[in-house]
């Protein structure tokens, strides 16, 4: 099971998307019916978590915790994926694309640290890849949105 959490209350957070990206993750990487939960926090909840689990007091944007076991249940527990909605929303701005975009590059970074990747060459080639194939995926719907319009000189029929 995936489970979204959204605690920002002023942050609009479409839970199916995401939900529909980590499943799609999990297929690419092969990973059977796991068990994920995605939080969507502040700035303070994550400073907290930094400070605790990184000893670093500061907010960051993503934090993993990966757990990757099956427990007594058969459920294969995958691990937890925590995002800031705040430094998200400010990484968006500097870079130039939506908040929604970068929040979807910060769970395929958090996912990929929850199978083991870490920040080295092949996290950052998987990490690459995995957001070309996102933006091929909405380019495609984009096209599939748009309605039909014969080319000039050719019959609409």
């Amino acid at each position: 099971m995936i489970e979204i959490i959204n605690r920002r209350k002023k942050a609009d957070i479409e839970a199916a998307r995401f939900e529909a990206l980590l499943r799609s993750l999990a297929r690419d990487y092969a990973v059977l019916r796991p068990e994920i939960a995605l939080a969507f926090v502040g700035d303070a909840e994550i400073r907290t978590l930094n400070r605790v689990f990184r000893k670093k007091d500061k907010p960051t944007d993503v934090l993993s915790f990966p757990l990757r076991e099956r427990a007594a249940d058969g459920k294969f527990y995958l691990g937890d994926i925590i995002i800031s909605v705040p430094t998200a929303a400010r990484q968006a701005k500097r870079l130039g694309h939506p908040v929604e975009r970068e929040l979807e590059y910060l769970t395929i970074h958090g996912f990929l640290h929850l199978l083991g990747y870490e920040h080295d060459e092949g996290h950052e080639r998987e990490e690459a890849r995995q957001r070309e194939r996102l933006e091929k995926k909405d380019r495609l719907a984009k096209r599939a949105r748009r309605p039909h319009r014969p080319r000039p000189g050719t019959s609409a029929r």
